[in-house]
């Protein structure tokens, strides 16, 4: 999804070198360059942009609906850890960068989606989704977030990353987490509040080619992965008029849970025994808050999350 997008972005930006309108282009570089840490700080958004009636339709598509657990108080900052990662992330997009949910159910408080940096280096793209409250998923976009010293900004961070979009197939619980840790050390330097969130039905929206550990499929997309520093998942859905094949996601409802915040106090300099401490507390309310709501979206109860 993002890869296409950013492709028809780039295509476009092509067309303006070659074509008769090679002035707007080199202009267009120019803001490229003095405008390249918005990302990393805060980023642009637009609230005409999240509010486009297409969006409406987006969600109402699956459907998207966004669970509130427990309050957020909006003195603090929070760091939200979203899962799974899915195919499409229709869960955070959905709900973080789109419509009035969030603020209904968490006045006081501002999201923002952390992506790869890699999008905000595709010409007219990154505009695009620095307008619908998107920002860099690096270390200095999320202490500028957190940063804030009256709080009320909510870093959300996919967790498992572009590693875990190769186990998204439908009935997977596998979160790729047990090794990181970097998002634990940025809330306890920032005393921002942990919140876990579970989308369930996020690996719903799309059939995956079977890539098991260790085949050649998967060795293939592992090594793409760490050389373009995004993951290749051969998946395909639905087509427009029929179900049989295409790339528009099933119709599956996605639930996307906010848990109860976990309170971190402030550590300029913690120890890896903290470190370990606050993620082994936080994969405990993660699995906690799974297993309270599994039952009420479709899930066996014999199945449970699996931390890789």
């Amino acid at each position: 999804f993002w890869y296409l997008a950013g492709q028809f972005c780039c295509g476009f930006f092509v067309i303006l070198i070659l074509g008769n309108f090679w002035f707007l282009a080199v202009l267009y570089l120019l803001w490229l360059y003095l405008d390249w840490e918005t990302p990393c700080a805060g980023g642009r958004r637009s609230q005409w942009v999240r509010s486009w009636t297409v969006w409406k339709y987006f969600r109402e598509y699956f459907p998207i609906h966004l669970i509130k657990t427990s309050d957020l108080n909006p003195n603090h900052n929070y760091l939200l850890g979203f899962h799974p990662h899915g195919v499409l992330v229709a869960g955070a997009f959905g709900n973080f960068c789109t419509g009035p949910s969030f603020k209904n159910l968490f006045p006081g408080l501002t999201p923002y989606l952390h992506i790869m940096p890699i999008w905000f280096g595709c010409p007219f793209f990154r505009e695009y989704v620095m307008s619908a409250g998107m920002v860099s998923a690096s270390k200095e976009s999320v202490s500028y977030v957190l940063n804030n010293e009256g709080g009320g900004h909510a870093s959300i961070i996919v967790i498992g990353g572009a590693e875990e979009s190769l186990n998204a197939h439908p009935g997977s619980l596998t979160l790729n987490i047990l090794k990181r840790k970097g998002f634990i050390k940025m809330a306890l330097k920032h005393g921002a509040h942990l919140v876990p969130v579970f989308s369930f039905g996020e690996n719903e929206l799309f059939k995956q080619v079977a890539n098991p550990k260790g085949s050649w499929l998967r060795n293939v997309q592992e090594k793409m992965q760490k050389i373009m520093g995004f993951a290749l998942p051969l998946f395909h859905a639905r087509g427009v008029f029929q179900y049989s094949f295409g790339l528009i996601p099933y119709r599956q409802p996605i639930h996307t849970v906010v848990g109860s915040p976990i309170p971190v106090k402030r550590n300029l300099n913690p120890t890896t025994e903290e470190i370990d401490d606050l993620h082994a507390l936080y994969l405990q309310k993660l699995r906690q808050l799974f297993e309270e709501h599994k039952r009420n979206y479709g899930i066996p109860e014999h199945k449970s999350l699996i931390f890789e």
